[in-house]
């Protein structure tokens, strides 16, 4: 008989409540017991309240129990949870699971299913299709392809994928590079983070594909250095990567040359911002640069540059396999595709949901999410990281849509939900929006700068029942000044989650003792 597989994550996440540890006592468990067993540490499926979530292969299909503590371990030997044994914690096939059933995985559809460190499995469930096929084509139809999917930029600013690589195409240098950005920063975001740790190769495999599409032949990953776990999992990949010659001067024997590599930042959040990031990666002060030119035109060591992010990157490999117009059909609108949307906050069940674009933030919050984990109503969300607006439970029927979004005030950015209840004090919520801002300022810019500082200051004033009601006003006239004179997203952003604050929840803007203080 075989010796039965069993997976338990290696996700940061799943590690932070004890993952490793219930790995190692099924190691001893098995051991004592004298039972064989092949221990494979995957990526997160995403379902953070079921973690740590294990799963053992029975026939063809895994079957899933969690979470597992430690203490759970015996007695799931004693059930003989190996050959899919009943169980307080058995969820049945993982498949199966209604959070897992509803959704449209494309980009993470490994994640959780492959080792992560094995070129072998990545290949197995259908890695490298994409690069083989781009490796048959000209540069040219690559880029089309890209164009044609509909695929917008990840990263928040949603700019077409396709113009940005045929523009890097169509300039005539020798040295031309790809980089990622990979510094994941907004709150409530951990999309980038779990596809690095439970898929690197498709990051990587989207990158070799982008590098043949435009012509260049270096790679590098910005990745952020709290992501210990991402870091060592990507590092793992590339050399994987190299040694099946899915990387270096010779790619899978075509004669061309795509080395890739990962550097760290130095926990700037402006670094987000994808010229920040390029004098990171040069080894300057992270400060935003003036444009034109455009990093296309100008970007690393002033040459011809890709910046995307890492699930733009991750969607490439799947439109190059399956096609533009498989990719094209999910979506609506200008959307195309599929988004890895993540809960966050005050949620029930919080993790992460990839859907096609156009379902409905309600759908998210409730069939998904299950309403919030206190039990309370929630009262507002806020979509886009820090520098989003907040949306009040009036408009959850709001799809997601980036012109949707739009049209309501708010914006997608990286596709992070953040969730509070009704004891959510939003006049708190807007000072931390500027004490942010004040903090991760490059400074480069004085609408940021000191605009942001300005910003605490007045909210301070308005619910310490200095002149409110001018406050207010004056707060307002400051917001409209950092959105119209910031130099990058940072500051001209800002002033979303106050406005929006404002704007929805008036009523919390109000005189109060003790005043405010330090909102996170």
């Amino acid at each position: 008989m075989s010796a039965a597989t069993v997976y338990v994550p290696r996700d940061a996440s799943a590690l932070s409540i004890g993952a490793g540890e219930v790995a190692t006592a099924i190691a001893k468990e098995s051991s004592a017991r004298g039972i064989e067993l092949k221990l494979v540490r995957n990526g997160s499926r995403g379902a953070f309240w079921l973690e740590p979530l294990v799963e053992v292969v029975v026939q063809t299909q895994r079957i899933a129990y969690g979470p597992v503590t430690v203490a759970d371990v015996p007695s799931l030997f004693a059930a003989d949870f190996l050959n899919g044994g009943a169980h307080p914690l058995c969820l049945g096939p993982t498949d199966a699971i209604p959070w897992f059933a509803t959704q449209q995985r494309l980009t993470f559809a490994r994640v959780g299913i492959v080792d992560p460190a094995s070129v072998a499995d990545y290949v197995a469930h259908g890695g490298y299709q994409g690069l083989r096929r781009a490796l048959s084509m000209a540069p040219e139809a690559i880029v089309q392809g890209v164009l044609d999917s509909g695929l917008r930029g990840r990263g928040g600013a949603a700019f077409p994928t396709g113009i940005k690589w045929k523009t890097v195409l169509e300039q005539k240098t020798q040295q031309k590079y790809i980089t990622c950005n990979a510094d994941e920063g907004d709150s409530g975001t951990f999309s980038d983070r779990m596809l690095m740790e439970g898929d690197p190769l498709c990051l990587v495999e989207g990158m070799t594909i982008a590098g043949l599409a435009v012509g260049a032949t270096q790679g590098y990953i910005y990745l952020r250095a709290e992501y210990p776990h991402a870091y060592r999992a990507l590092n793992t990949a590339i050399a994987a990567a190299y040694q099946a010659r899915y990387l270096g001067s010779d790619v899978l024997g075509s004669g061309k040359r795509f080395d890739l590599e990962v550097r760290l930042g130095a926990g700037a959040y402006v670094c987000g911002e994808e010229t920040s990031m390029l004098e990171s990666l040069e080894g300057k002060r992270g400060e935003v640069r003036v444009r034109p030119p455009l990093p296309a035109i100008k970007g690393l060591f002033g040459q011809p540059t890709i910046v995307n992010n890492v699930m733009t990157f991750a969607s490439v490999p799947i439109i190059l396999h399956q096609g533009a117009e498989f990719y094209k059909n999910f979506g609506m609108g200008r959307s195309r595709g599929t988004l890895p949307l993540q809960l966050a906050g005050n949620i029930k069940r919080g993790g992460l949901v990839e859907r096609a674009f156009g379902v409905s933030l309600r759908e998210l919050l409730y069939d998904y999410g299950g309403g919030s984990a206190t039990g309370r109503p929630i009262r507002a969300v806020q979509v886009g990281g820090p520098l989003g607006a907040y949306i009040p439970a009036s408009q959850f029927d709001v799809l997601i849509d980036y012109e949707a979004l739009t049209n309501i005030g708010a914006l997608l950015g990286h596709g992070g939900i953040v969730v509070f209840d009704d004891t959510v004090d939003m006049a708190r919520m807007a000072r931390y929006a500027m004490e942010f801002c004040a903090v991760e300022s490059c400074g480069k810019c004085t609408p940021c700068r000191i605009g942001s500082t300005r910003g605490v200051e007045v909210i301070d004033r308005i619910v310490g029942g200095v002149e409110s009601e001018r406050n207010l006003q004056l707060l307002e006239s400051l917001c409209e000044t950092m959105l119209q004179g910031s130099l990058c997203g940072l500051g001209g952003m800002t002033p979303f989650p106050v406005q929006s604050a404002i704007k929805y929840f008036r009523e919390d803007f109000r005189a109060r003792t003790p005043p405010l203080k330090q909102a996170g």
